[in-house]
């Protein structure tokens, strides 16, 4: 979408505005003012601002404003605002503009045009030559649109910015553009040096989580002993949706986070009526499904074992939208793919309703086909690709700016355990049964349908001495048709290898070690690779080559045999992490930038993993038990500690490490600075629960963890491009000031400097992870008066709940603050209120539960003056 801009000209500021958005000229020209007035910038620096992008949050009731820094109308990459603006004020200033650009510009003429950019570009990235490259739209004179050519999934925008020289104070002209790469997991932002045609900044909105489990916490100073923590397994929370299309879903629904924390269930219209109103496979606002297949408004769910990110394989529910499959997982995972991608299908349309009660909605930037209320951009669902065959032991999830369609890969995950041979030898029988091979980490997976047929060397004109290398020249493609083909390792790559073989009609390939000792797991990317391949050892495969050499025909079967890989299809916390990046990425700096998190200190995996930890709780759960994150997809039981250093908890004996921590080289980066972080999100979760109680309605609930979710959420809205952990911590306080009048300011302040982000704490450059400086101090009481806790705070304490456990009565004593008559609600863990009462607080509170099982429940207390939970245990 392009957009018409009205150019407001003032005495000493010029803004640029879309046409829809209000008028915030006079506004933003007096905060810039102040900022001039204090010595933040000078006149010239805040001359030229663009209005990029705006939308009202509901929660804080203000209109936030993204504005971008300019020089001579090209804006300068990255250098944004945001505004919150109420009542014609400004509540909330935050920027990382750039100062005295004037003196730092390099040029504002250039030497390469935009195909030029496009061209370098590709070469430098590895990607092949463009052919037929053309423009179609110039949007001006500055700004092209060009097709896909052969190099990109998508139409390559360019523009030309300002990009500032990291490690130097000058600022450059360059042109920005973006590349979806074909064969390669890649989508690449990159500047390019509109002087030089070299590539000076580049970023992969294709977020790798990377998520390898063979983490070490004994180089970050912790003893790897963590003690045991139990958990309880229960099913779905209670359907909060009026939209009601019959669909149905086997699918481990929220909250469970993966098979080994609860079971399957079939749930039934779980679509919300305010963020889906007419359900989950409609794209046209008319009652009555577009798609009966896993597609709608929100996501494309399918699979990708080729990993060539095409249209693939998704289940069909017919007219009645009926998704039940049969799942077991003593079988390869493309067996239960349909339950898979329905499991893909329901986890991603979950975030996208609940997320829209908390502020990530059409306006922000949301991911929809059609944007109902016209607000946003639409036309960017998410592609989801389940049991994608382009990786394994990972995930991703790219994030373009608003209006243009994100993707999620789900891949599968290596088994524990011996692998069973893949490779069996039917004849001759004098040959070795059972040949030992690792899967290349490229193209599909074996499968568990065999593949039966003769060994075939490759011959091949190259300029090495040794045979069967593949690659140069195949000489023997029709021998190599519809057979195994057998290569030598070495002088090429993997891929090439493979690539030749498929090319000459292989069905598989046998990739020989030529060292000795195991075969590897090749490693490399293509996504024109659909074919499986194997290493098997230098001892094994020369044996094979002698037999073959000497005329002997060798019939063999390739096949999958077990133990078979963990489909990260199922691991709903990894679902919910990656979608997590979307939206980090799309709230932070404005929907229509995608760029602000991928400075060194940036949090984006703390937010993901926060989200994923939060949508997955349980009444059950304590702050003090650990929660490994990840443990499905790497095989461990839930009392693991998953894919990070340690499981999150505010035990500190789970989980010691605070803010200084970030400056240990050992610690990686993004991930381990994002788990940082999401610990202390984590605290922050559960210290207001603590005085709010825990609330298992995600969509319509008060609790301590919907309230912790809500200042996420805004203070992503609020926080500048680029942030860094005290950018993040402010931004929360803020969305508390802004949302609840600052009630939670202590506890906020507390639950940070508790994990080292206190009040004196200095994250330094927010693009050098090296520089933090940790702090435990409270703010100074002429700034914020915590000596006290909050009047909620005391309450909370005073609330007191006897026997429990309980048999046939309880009692409450609600203290000394409580006055008036007060209602009183019992709770299943799953959320469902099972009885009601209005007592008169003054009085002696007595409460029969005899009709109540034994388990689990909630007593949720609401006053005049506060709103508590406790946690009941019925024998």
């Amino acid at each position: 979408m392009s957009f018409k801009k009205l150019v407001v000209f003032c005495i000493i500021y010029s803004f640029s505005f879309p046409l829809f958005a209000q008028d915030f000229t006079n506004l933003i020209q007096q905060k810039l003012n102040e900022e001039v007035a204090n010595n933040k910038f000078s006149q010239q620096d805040v001359t030229d601002v663009e209005v990029n992008s705006s939308h009202y949050a509901k929660s804080t009731k203000t209109n936030n404003v993204y504005i971008i820094q300019q020089f001579s109308g090209i804006p300068i990459f990255n250098a944004l605002g945001v505004l919150a603006i109420r009542d014609e004020k400004v509540l909330h200033f935050s920027n990382n503009f750039e100062s005295n650009i004037a003196n730092r510009i390099n040029t504002s003429s250039t030497t390469i045009n935009p195909t030029e950019a496009i061209v370098n570009a590709s070469q430098q990235l590895g990607l092949d030559s463009p052919i037929n490259l053309q423009v179609v739209d110039a949007k001006s004179a500055t700004e092209f649109l060009y097709n896909k050519a052969n190099i990109s999934y998508d139409q390559i925008p360019v523009k030309l910015v300002y990009q500032k020289i990291k490690g130097a104070n000058e600022i450059r002209l360059a042109w920005d553009l973006s590349i979806h790469a074909k064969n390669q997991n890649n989508w690449w932002s990159v500047r390019v040096d509109a002087q030089t045609g070299e590539i000076i900044s580049k970023n992969n909105w294709n977020l790798s989580c990377n998520l390898n489990h063979k983490h070490s916490n004994q180089n970050l100073g912790l003893s790897s002993s963590i003690a045991p923590q139990n958990e309880s397994l229960f099913s779905t929370l209670q359907n909060y949706t009026i939209a009601t299309d019959g669909a149905q879903y086997n699918v481990y629904p929220i909250p469970v986070e993966s098979p080994n924390h609860g079971e399957r269930s079939l749930i039934i219209d779980p679509a919300d009526a305010n963020a889906s109103p007419f359900g989950w496979h409609d794209t046209n606002g008319v009652v009555g499904a577009e798609f009966t297949i896993t597609r709608g408004n929100n996501v494309w769910a399918q699979e990708d074992r080729a990993g060539q990110n095409t249209i693939g394989h998704a289940p069909d529910g017919g007219n009645n939208l009926v998704f039940d499959y049969p799942l077991a997982f003593d079988a390869p995972p493309e067996v239960y793919e349909d339950a898979a991608i329905t499991n893909l299908f329901y986890w991603n349309n979950i975030l996208h309703d609940i997320l829209h009660q908390y502020g990530f909605d059409e306006a922000s930037g949301n991911f929809q086909a059609t944007n109902y209320t016209g607000e946003g951009i639409g036309n960017d669902f998410v592609y989801a690709d389940a049991q994608d065959g382009a990786g394994i032991n990972n995930a991703t999830f790219g994030t373009p700016p608003d209006g243009n369609n994100p993707s999620m890969t789900m891949y599968l995950w290596s088994p524990v355990g011996p692998i069973n041979p893949p490779l069996t030898i039917v004849s001759p029988t004098n040959l070795a049964d059972g040949i030992n091979g690792l899967e290349a980490n490229f193209g599909p997976r074996l499968s568990s349908d065999p593949i039966t047929t003769d060994l075939v060397l490759v011959n091949d004109i190259n300029e090495f001495t040794t045979d069967y290398l593949a690659c140069g020249t195949i000489t023997n493609t029709a021998e190599l048709n519809n057979k195994i083909a057998v290569v030598r390792r070495g002088e090429c790559t993997f891929v090439s290898k493979v690539e030749k073989a498929q090319q000459a009609g292989a069905l598989a390939v046998i990739v020989v070690n030529n060292v000795g000792g195991m075969p590897i797991n090749m490693g490399g990317n293509s996504n024109l690779i659909n074919i499986p391949s194997i290493m098997v050892s230098q001892a094994d495969g020369e044996a094979l080559i002698t037999e073959l050499e000497s005329n002997t025909t060798i019939n063999a079967t390739l096949a999958n045999n077990g133990p078979y890989f963990i489909d990260g299809d199922f691991d709903n916390g990894i679902i919910a992490h990656e979608y997590g990046h979307g939206v980090s990425n799309r709230l932070t700096g404005g929907s229509l930038q995608a760029n602000c998190l991928f400075n060194e200190e940036q949090m984006g995996e703390g937010w993901s993993d926060f989200l994923g930890l939060l949508l997955t709780m349980k009444a059950t759960d304590v702050a003090t038990q650990g929660r490994g994150y990840g443990t499905f997809a790497i095989s461990q039981p839930i009392t693991g500690n998953g894919i990070r250093p340690t499981p999150y908890s505010t035990n500190t004996a789970i989980s010691p490490f605070t803010f200084d921590i970030t400056n240990n080289q050992n610690l990686s980066q993004p991930h381990g600075i994002g788990y940082i972080w999401a610990q202390m999100l984590w605290n922050m979760t559960w210290d207001l629960i603590d005085v709010y109680g825990f609330d298992p309605d995600l969509y319509n609930g008060n609790g301590g963890n919907n309230i912790a979710l809500q200042l996420v959420i805004d203070g992503l809205k609020l926080q500048n491009c680029s942030p860094g952990f005290v950018d993040g911590r402010d931004a929360i306080l803020m969305a508390d000031e802004l949302a609840n009048n600052g009630a939670n300011q202590c506890l906020i302040w507390q639950a940070f400097a508790n994990r080292g982000l206190g009040w004196s704490a200095d994250q330094g450059d927010a693009d050098n992870r090296f520089d933090q400086v940790e702090a435990f101090d409270m703010p100074p009481t002429d700034e914020l008066d915590c000596t006290n806790l909050s009047n909620q705070g005391f309450i909370n304490e005073e609330f007191k709940l006897w026997p429990n456990p309980a048999k046939h009565q309880i009692h409450l004593d609600l203290g000394n603050r409580i006055s008036g008559e007060v209602e009183i609600s019992i709770f299943n863990i799953n959320g469902k209120k099972l009885v009601n009462y209005r007592k008169d607080a003054s009085n002696a509170i007595v409460l029969p539960i005899n009709e109540l099982n034994s388990g689990v429940y909630l007593i949720k207390v609401i006053s005049n003056e506060a709103t508590f939970t406790k946690k009941l245990l019925v024998n």
